[in-house]
């Protein structure tokens, strides 16, 4: 049966739900299938067997949460163009031609699918995608709204029927027939209703969809005025849902009789390619849509959608695609799972046998009602003023995907807004060679820490170019771990990147584990929003640090405060009180940057760049360090866990100090110093306790301060708390030693 992520328990809970938005859907799904198979110059029912099939299979195969499948709109060119020329005239034998290169084209998405070419999906930008929505939504908005007015025959592209609307409503007002009147009023009521339906406080109201209000009002009115009044339905016959009245009769099976020419084939590919790039654009717009920010399995859907046009095209049915239109619909009616798919689909049959009648009643422009409420939703203006507080490249981004999809069509929109993302970014970093010589390298590693939690770290860029590689690991990473992400060796990470990290960080959150996002506060960014595009900064820009801040530095900031301590973000090239430390003696400190300390500045947690080796072998290190200055002198030392590194010390003079009293301690930690007696004082039996039963850090001491620093990688947040939280405690502890 069709999955919840939740539980058996929440798959019935929400189960109404998903029994309302499937049923919604279907409404949608009925007259859409209907024109666009009449649109393709193929029988009406085949874009009704499309969605009814796709919605079957895909309900229990696909690997998508909320998708609706069906008939698609980038489709209707190919199928026009092939049923028109492979039947040489005869379109219906054109028709069944085409049914067996929809056979075959099934076959290739399944091939896609099986060979997990599904990663197809992860190279679109996230500010492309929205492009191309908006564009959806402007064109679903332009050409229903002409049906809601009652006039579907306006032909012409999207932003010619925009253009047109004015002209639609000056011919109602130009002596226009009762009929038209009739539609366009209960189109723009309709429409009017849906808009106010969420200010009605009504839990009765509520409780049933507000396209579902419109069905059955208008339902109502047709037997209203059979039965009640004086005067006939006045909406005309052409204005209503058409339905054949057998619809067996529209089975038929494909004809595979010119599989072997180059035409054929042709088409195959065609269909293959534009169902493909179509679904799996779908499936990545979809996904933003869904409100649980659930991330789709492409493969597993690329299959269920090829076995499913597979089985459509051998009973008379269209392609079976994603589709975006009726999935927002069905996102916006509360869907939850994959059971509303199913569900459209087991309406539209029933729809089709039982209730050919009541649906016979509804008009068009009363679902055309629908569409342009979705279509608006899909391309409001909120959604340009939400990409351009992102950045202005990322408006710019979205605006040329947005005009050129309606200049041309999807594919051709979606790939200029590609190429624009990839201009725009090899201008902001002032480098091609950043792009083109580390595409190619492995730019992700990850790694299971001694705790237990996860380390990713990732080099180079990070893009939409690359980032099915940072997919790919922490898509093998269960929720419910704690998973540090490091963006220090990056030099650019990009908006579409940065937004599905933070989907990452909701989903882990969800599912009980935790994800902290390291490594970006040395990078610029334009303006304040989470995503917008980071940088790093050059080597002189050092006061430009912390202009904007990240959400790591903002959660500093909050860890600073909960300590009554001040923070700050900038860089600092001033270390002296680093000085003497023996972990200093072979490196450089460039500097250090994100400093929390308390008032009088005894005590202060940082992150620190320093470099060590030399020539090619010089490597920049960012980590994170805490460092005590104390008011007594106490011995220099330094304490470690004892290990490889530790023991072949001892080959090279640096003994470890073997505290014989306490034989748990010695071999566990290694500890030296140049004045052991001094330190047997020092280690008293509270301070080993305390080492014993705390986690492991590097301590050194140079006499007039302690330096405690952990892994050679930076802190996430909840390790900073920790840090600072067994600072303070040996502090304490220290107080109270004796002198020696």
């Amino acid at each position: 049966m069709p999955d919840d992520t939740r539980s058996p328990r929440a798959f019935l809970t929400t189960l109404p739900r998903n029994v309302f938005s499937g049923f919604v859907v279907s409404l949608i799904a009925l007259p859409l299938g209907l024109v666009l198979a009449a649109a393709s110059e193929a029988p009406p029912m085949a874009g009704i067997i499309a969605a009814i099939v796709g919605g079957i299979v895909v309900a229990f195969l696909g690997g998508s949460h909320v998708t609706i499948t069906g008939p698609g709109n980038g489709l209707v060119i190919i199928f026009l163009g092939a049923i028109t020329t492979l039947g040489n005239g005869d379109l219906y034998q054109g028709y069944l031609i085409t049914l067996a290169a929809v056979v075959i084209s099934g076959g290739f998405m399944f091939l896609l699918g099986l060979f997990r070419l599904g990663i197809l999906s992860d190279f679109f930008p996230a500010s492309a995608i929205q492009g191309m929505l908006a564009a959806i939504g402007i064109g679903i908005f332009a050409k229903q709204f002409h049906v809601m007015l009652g006039q579907p025959e306006t032909t012409g592209s999207s932003p010619e029927l925009l253009f047109k609307i004015p002209n639609a409503f000056s011919v109602l007002f130009q002596n226009a027939p009762y009929s038209l009147m009739a539609a366009a009023i209960t189109g723009m009521v309709s429409l009017v209703f849906l808009v106010l339906y969420q200010r009605i406080r009504n839990k009765y109201v509520q409780f049933v969809p507000a396209p579902m209000w419109v069905v059955i009002i208008v339902i109502l009115l047709s037997y209203y005025f059979e039965y009640f009044s004086n005067h006939p339905y006045p909406i005309e016959p052409s204005l209503l849902i058409s339905i054949p009245e057998k619809v067996t009769q529209n089975i038929a099976f494909p004809d595979f009789s010119k599989w072997y020419s180059f035409e054929f084939w042709g088409i195959v590919a065609a269909i293959t390619l534009v169902a493909s790039i179509e679904s799996l654009l779908s499936i990545k717009a979809v996904d933003k849509l869904d409100r649980y920010k659930r991330r789709s399995h492409v493969n597993k859907d690329l299959k269920a959608l090829g076995l499913a046009s597979v089985a459509s095209g051998f009973v008379g049915g269209l392609n079976v695609v994603t589709v975006i239109a009726r999935s927002s619909v069905n996102v916006n009616n509360g869907a939850t799972n994959r059971s509303s798919n199913f569900i459209h689909a087991v309406f539209l049959i029933l729809f089709i046998l039982i209730f050919g009648d009541q649906l016979r009643r509804v008009p068009l422009p009363a679902l055309a009602s629908v569409l342009v409420y979705t279509g608006f939703k899909l391309a409001a203006p909120e959604s340009i003023l939400n990409i351009s507080r992102i950045g202005k490249e990322q408006l710019l981004i979205f605006l040329v995907t947005l005009f050129s999809t309606l200049a041309t069509n999807l594919i051709t929109g979606i790939a200029i807004g590609v190429a624009t993302t990839f201009l725009i970014h090899v201008t902001l970093n002032q480098s091609f060679s950043l792009f083109f010589n580390n595409l190619r390298k492995p730019n992700v590693l990850m790694f299971r820490e001694e705790k237990g939690n996860y380390y990713v770290s990732v080099k180079n860029f990070s893009s939409y170019l690359n980032f099915y590689r940072l997919k790919r690991n922490l898509d093998a990473i269960p929720e419910s771990a704690e998973v540090i992400l490091d963006f220090s060796k990056c030099d650019f990470v990009d908006h579409t990147v940065l937004e599905n990290v933070n989907n990452y960080r909701e989903a882990f959150t969800r599912n009980g584990g935790h994800f902290d996002v390291i490594g970006l506060d040395r990078h610029q960014a334009d303006t304040i929003h989470p995503f917008a595009i980071r940088k790093t900064l050059p080597a002189k820009k050092v006061t430009r640090m912390g202009k904007h801040l990240t959400k790591r530095q903002r959660l500093l900031d909050n860890i600073a405060s909960d300590f009554s301590w001040k923070y700050a973000p900038i860089k600092q090239k001033e270390c002296a009180f680093l000085d003497n430390f023996l972990f200093f003696g072979t490196k450089k400190v460039n500097h250090i940057y994100n400093e929390l300390k308390n008032d009088d500045h005894t005590m202060r947690v940082f992150d620190i760049a320093y470099s060590e080796g030399i020539w090619i072998a010089k490597e920049v290190v960012h980590t994170t360090m805490m460092y005590i200055e104390l008011n007594v002198s106490i011995p220099s030392f330094t304490l470690n866990r004892e290990g490889l590194m530790e023991k072949v010390s001892h080959w090279t003079g640096y003994s470890d100090l073997n505290m014989k009293e306490y034989p748990d301690f010695s071999s566990r930690f290694y500890l030296y110093s140049e004045n052991p007696e001094a330190v047997r004082c020092f280690f008293t039996d509270s301070l080993i306790l305390f080492f014993e039963s705390n986690p492991y850090y590097h301590i050194e001491s140079n006499g007039k301060g302690l330096l405690i620093k952990g892994k050679e990688r930076l802190f996430g947040t909840r390790e900073i708390k920790n840090l600072i939280d067994f600072g303070i405690r040996l502090h304490v502890l220290i107080k109270k030693i004796p002198n020696c």
